[in-house]
């Protein structure tokens, strides 16, 4: 999610003395190592890195979690986890040799010798050669796809391999799966008009969809007609060929990491104990931050990071050119990478700057990835790399009007956009986009953040302001204990009718603190998917260089120093804002938010801050009944809701058969399954009529004199949405 850009900054004052002489206090360390990149000692390094760690960790986290043997098992756990999440390469006596160093973390971080992270990857380069070879031979040869036998994908229901010939039958039907899936891509290939789209789980209708062709995909190097053999053999050897290139760029990462990667990762390691926000950024990691928190990449606009052997996909920029292309989702994995019309290369084990620096292009280039959704299939996605389109991620509104309602306002916010340089403030452009809708005497306003990922904490109180006379809207613990209330001092509202806030579990960081808000002033009725993201910390980055002089070339250490709270003095964090009504979820099979993160910190409450609630006349418990009873009645929403289910039951299903006529059975009975059970909301009947209004900022007509194509294609997705057709129902009903 992004960070509060009032709290994401370098803060040097706050490192202890002992912290900030450390490069002259370690000055004696023995030279055993140089950096290739910097030429000092790589001792030297790892003791400053390690005494940092100590410090930062104990002292200035929010928890002052001392670091002990307790947390060096947990810490262990978790680095064995990081280290072959997939159980695909440490046989369990490698394991077993590692565990004498299960809870010693702590005294190797006092000591500055990082033994634990040195072992690990010393024998994972061992186990990668030998499982290199493997890989070679068995992909040399045909594969035997008639076995009745299947391959378990969900790592956590696979215990570590006793030996080698455990390891290897392993890996073996690992490749027989991907052989057989690739050989299923190219036969879709061959006759597309089988091939079934994954439903988006994205609902915000702020984010068009623009459809591509076969033929644009092929221009941007995905898998060309031509190339794919007319016969199963010629798929097969095909398929074995590409997977054969692709694991020896594989392998050759892994058996080659950088000088600093083995402290890194015990290093991080330790920081997921405690917290899953608090991490070490090497210095490559550090200029890809960076460049994320600057958004003017010439890219695809997407927020990357590392899950498992993976690179997951976790949020979109909007605006960007994968907001805008609408066919990537939080939660894809990417699998591999095409630029332009060269080869596909491999993605998997990847580390995330070599990603990054693949998916990044000029404007106007082509990017392919290869991705699998949350459902499990796997889809190619060609998207044009361009800047943010800077008007796509400003707030928009459209008065509504439906058969048998008064007209009602629609505001669609993607984030909390503003600060420093910037052309627009998200809560400059909500407060006037109120007015104009008070101007057209609308009877109530829909707020829409699902989607929106945060921004700005001035912007969130500003907005928050704007619907209530004054008053606090959050509270903010620091590691200290220090508590600190932010209000808005301006008496006086912009809007004073009945308001719905709509959410989703993709809400997070600002937009829980706005709509926790007003839900704690009762100005609000929160409509949701779910209960939002519960991203309730803040952090901070530390720049070990600077605070070390600059010498060894370290980078930063992201740190959480700050806990949000409501009104109410009930934490954002884990549990986020729940909906006053709930409505079904179109990315309910997704595990996302706070509460799934391991380590996350806990929910907590403080005392509430005294503020006068609104006098607002609704029921929440009879708002929620009503709308339960239109909600089963709506054929859309029981697809929503059918999805759902069947997508919770896949996941739970994680054996795939390997014998090829079960395997395409399944598969075809998959996507079968979902498209019947697909909402299709593009298809559906207009549910009411929108009319977009000012947006400050005029948008650009055609030539022909024609409205703007992408304001056309919002309203019509707008007018399609059937949980802001609820929520105007719900409306209504406030109004009761």
């Amino acid at each position: 999610m992004r960070f509060t850009a009032l709290f994401v900054c370098t803060l040097l004052a706050m490192l202890p003395p002992a912290f900030r002489g450390l490069p002259r206090a370690y000055g004696a360390a023995p030279d055993t190592g140089h950096s290739r990149k910097s030429g000092v000692p790589q001792d030297l390094r790892e003791a400053t890195l390690a005494r940092a760690t100590l410090e930062l960790l104990e002292k200035e986290h929010l928890l002052h979690k001392r670091v002990d043997d307790e947390l060096s098992r947990v810490a262990f756990a978790t680095y064995l986890d990081r280290l072959d999440s997939g159980k695909m390469f440490l046989l369990k006596a490698d394991r077993d040799a590692l565990g004498k160093y299960a809870d010693k973390i702590d005294d190797q971080l006092r000591a500055g010798s990082l033994e634990l992270g040195h072992e690990g990857q010393r024998i994972l380069i061992k186990r990668v050669s030998m499982v290199e070879a493997w890989v070679a031979a068995l992909l040399a040869s045909p594969l035997d796809h008639t076995n009745k036998e299947d391959v378990e994908l969900d790592p956590k229901k696979v215990t570590p391999a006793a030996n080698e010939a455990e390891l290897k039958d392993r890996w073996r039907r690992r490749l027989e799966l991907e052989v057989l899936e690739r050989v299923a891509q190219m036969q879709a290939r061959l006759a597309p008009s089988k091939t079934v789209k994954t439903p988006a789980v994205a609902s915000a209708p702020g984010r068009p969809k623009e459809k591509s062709n076969g033929d644009d995909d092929e221009k941007a190097g995905a898998l060309r007609l031509a190339e794919i053999p007319k016969t199963p053999q010629g798929r097969e050897t095909k398929a074995r060929a590409d997977l054969a290139k692709s694991y020896a760029a594989r392998f050759v990462r892994l058996a080659h990491p950088a000088p600093v990667d083995a402290a890194a990762d015990l290093v991080n390691a330790v920081a997921a104990s405690v917290d899953p926000h608090t991490n070490y950024l090497p210095p490559a990691d550090r200029a890809n931050f960076d460049i994320q928190m600057r958004g003017s990449l010439e890219g695809i606009g997407a927020v990357l990071r590392e899950k498992d052997d993976y690179i997951e996909i976790v949020e979109l920029v909007p605006g960007g050119a994968a907001w805008r292309q609408g066919q990537l989702d939080p939660g894809d994995l990417i699998l591999a990478i095409a630029s332009g019309t060269q080869d596909a290369v491999d993605a998997v084990n990847m580390r995330i700057d070599e990603v990054v620096n693949m998916i990044r292009g000029p404007k106007g280039t082509v990017v392919t990835l290869r991705v699998r959704k949350a459902t499990g299939l796997e889809e190619t996605v060609a998207i044009t790399r361009d800047v943010v389109v800077v008007e796509e991620a400003y707030a928009k509104a459209a008065l509504i009007t439906k058969k048998g309602q008064p007209a009602y306002g629609y505001i669609h916010l993607p984030s909390f956009y503003g600060g420093e340089g910037s052309a627009r403030d998200s809560a400059s452009d909500v407060r006037h986009l109120l007015r104009e809708l008070n101007a057209k005497k609308v009877a109530g306003v829909i707020l829409d953040v699902r989607g929106n990922g945060g921004g700005l904490l001035g912007s969130a109180i500003e907005m928050s302001g704007a619907f209530i006379e004054k008053g606090p809207i959050v509270q903010v613990r620091d590691s200290k204990g220090r508590r600190q209330v932010l209000t808005d001092d301006d008496a006086g509202a912009d809007f004073t009718g009945p308001v719905i806030i709509l959410v989703d579990r993709f809400s997070a960081s600002a937009s829980e603190i706005l709509a926790g808000s007003l839900q704690d002033y009762r100005r609000a009725v929160i409509v949701g998917t779910s209960a939002t993201h519960g991203k309730g910390t803040v952090q901070t980055l530390i720049d070990l260089d600077r605070a070390t002089g600059g010498q060894l070339g370290l980078g930063v250490f992201k740190l959480t120093i700050q806990q949000f709270f409501r009104v109410n003095g009930s934490s954002t964090q884990s549990r986020g804002v729940s909906p006053d009504v709930t409505l079904p979820d179109p990315a309910g099979y997704i595990e996302s938010g706070e509460r799934e993160l391991e380590h996350a910190l806990p929910w907590s409450q403080i005392t509430p801050a005294e503020h006068d609630d609104w006098k607002s006349s609704w029921n929440a418990a009879a708002l929620s009944a009503a709308s339960v009873a239109r909600v089963s009645k709506d054929p859309v929403f029981a697809k929503v809701t059918k999805l759902t289910q069947l997508m919770k039951a896949r996941e739970a299903d994680t054996r795939v058969p390997l014998a090829e006529a079960d395997f395409m059975k399944q598969r075809e009975q998959q996507r079968a399954e979902i498209a019947a059970a697909s909402p299709k909301l593009d298809e559906s009947p207009k549910r009411f009529s929108v009319m977009p209004i000012d947006q400050r900022a005029p948008v650009a007509a055609a030539a022909n004199g024609k409205k703007d194509s992408r304001v056309a294609k919002w309203s019509d997705n707008l007018a399609r949405d059937p949980w802001v057709d609820e929520s105007l129902n719900i409306l209504t009903d406030m109004k009761k």
